[in-house]
């Protein structure tokens, strides 16, 4: 399976990110999700198969949930993440 994903990152909070299939848009993405996100800032389009490295996020899991809801939402990482990533554990 092979999506064409749009991915936008919010104005509001750094390191958060909206997956999309780009055809789909934000149409099944909630106002009120879409309301704290802020403004969609286009980053990238790429095509998502099972196959395919993203760099923090499982595109397994990034894959289901834009079949299943439309949309991924990844969050920004925890102090914790961010603590190991500069202690390059991660």
């Amino acid at each position: 399976m092979t999506v064409l994903c749009q991915i936008f990152k919010s104005s509001r909070r750094e390191e958060m990110y909206l997956y999309v299939e780009k055809s789909r848009g934000v149409q099944d993405v909630p106002g009120d999700l879409l309301g704290r996100f802020g403004e969609l800032i286009p980053v990238m389009v790429l095509p998502l198969t099972p196959e395919r490295t993203l760099a923090r996020a499982d595109v397994i899991q990034v894959l289901a949930a834009i079949e299943k809801q439309g949309f991924y939402l990844q969050m920004p990482p925890t102090a914790a993440e961010m603590l190991a990533r500069e202690n390059g554990r991660v």
